[in-house]
C-alpha cells in the first residue's frame, strides 16, 4: 500500500533583512532526534570485547559517520571477526533491541520536525542503517513528515564525505545552497559543509564535536528542542559567518 504524501509545506516565515532563502531542511538522526549515539558505541564495543578484539582509543571517534559497510569493516580491522556481513548484522539486530518499541528520541525532535515540516520539505541524511531508519520513523510517527530519507549505506561513502547529503539535494530537487542542514557531531557538520549545505549544529552532548567542526556551522543551538523556523532563516542569511549561540 502506498503511504500518503507528505502534506503541502506551509509558506515559510518571512525572512528578515538580508536573510538567505531555505528550499529544504536535511535532518540528520543519531544524536539530532535520536538520542542514540552512546547506544551504538556501547554496542560496538561490547561487541568487539566478546569477540577478543581490541578497541582503540580512537576508535568513537572514527566510526561516527561512517556507512555500515565502513564501520563493520572497521570492525573486522579490530579483530572482531572475519566477515563485515556477519558483523554488521549482528550489531544492528543488537541496536533495534536496544530501541525497542520506543526509540530513545530527544526531547522536543518530534516538535522540531513538525515545525520545520509546516514551512520545507524535509529530508533525513542518516549514517544508520535502512532497516533502523524506517524502524524509528514508524515507531515515533514521523515518517510523513519526510519527502525523502537517505541512508549512508546508499551512497559509495559514509559522513564525513558528502556523499549522504548530496543525494539528499538531489533527490528533494533543490540546490544545495538552499538546502540547511541540522548536525550533532564532527563527521557530520563536515559532511554536510563538503556538500555546500548550510549547517546549524547541535552539539552532541555524549561526543560533542570541537571547535573546528564548530566553525563549519552558521549557527548553534544547545538542544534540538531550541530550532526554530526563524534560527534556519538566520542560518541560511549567515552561511559564512562564525556559528552563533541561538
Amino acid at each position: 500500500m502506498t503511504p500518503p504524501a507528505p502534506p503541502a509545506a506551509s509558506p515559510a516565515p518571512t525572512p528578515a533583512s538580508g536573510a538567505g532563502q531555505v528550499a529544504a531542511v536535511i535532518f540528520d538522526l543519531d544524536g539530532v532526534l535520536l538520542d542514540s549515539e552512546q547506544v551504538w558505541d556501547e554496542v560496538r564495543q561490547a561487541f568487539v570485547a566478546e569477540r577478543g578484539g581490541r578497541w582503540a582509543d580512537d576508535s568513537t571517534a572514527r566510526m561516527m559517520g561512517m556507512s555500515t559497510a565502513e564501520w563493520s569493516a572497521y570492525l573486522v580491522e579490530l579483530g572482531a571477526g572475519d566477515s563485515a556481513e556477519e558483523i554488521a548484522a549482528e550489531v544492528r539486530g543488537r541496536v533495534a533491541v536496544r530501541y525497542g518499541d520506543d526509540p530513545p528520541l530527544l526531547p522536543g525532535a518530534v516538535a522540531a520536525v513538525r515545525a520545520m515540516a509546516a514551512h520545507w520539505p524535509l529530508g533525513l541524511a542518516s549514517s544508520s542503517p535502512r532497516v533502523l531508519i524506517d524502524l524509528v520513523l514508524d515507531r515515533s510517527g514521523l515518517r510523513r513528515e519526510f519527502r525523502h530519507t537517505i541512508s549512508s549505506e546508499e551512497v559509495p561513502r559514509g559522513k564525513p564525505a558528502p556523499d549522504v547529503y548530496l543525494e539528499a539535494v538531489r533527490r528533494l530537487g533543490v540546490p544545495a545552497a538552499a538546502a540547511v542542514a541540522v548536525e550533532d557531531s564532527a563527521n557530520g557538520l563536515r559532511a554536510a559543509a563538503a556538500a555546500g549545505i548550510v549547517v546549524v549544529a547541535v552539539p552532541n552532548e555524549h561526543f560533542p564535536p570541537g571547535p573546528e567542526a564548530l566553525a563549519l556551522a552558521s549557527a548553534q543551538v544547545d538542544r534540538i528542542a531550541d530550532l526554530t523556523p526563524e534560527i534556519v532563516l538566520a542560518a541560511a542569511g549567515r552561511r559564512s559567518a562564525s556559528p552563533q549561540q541561538a
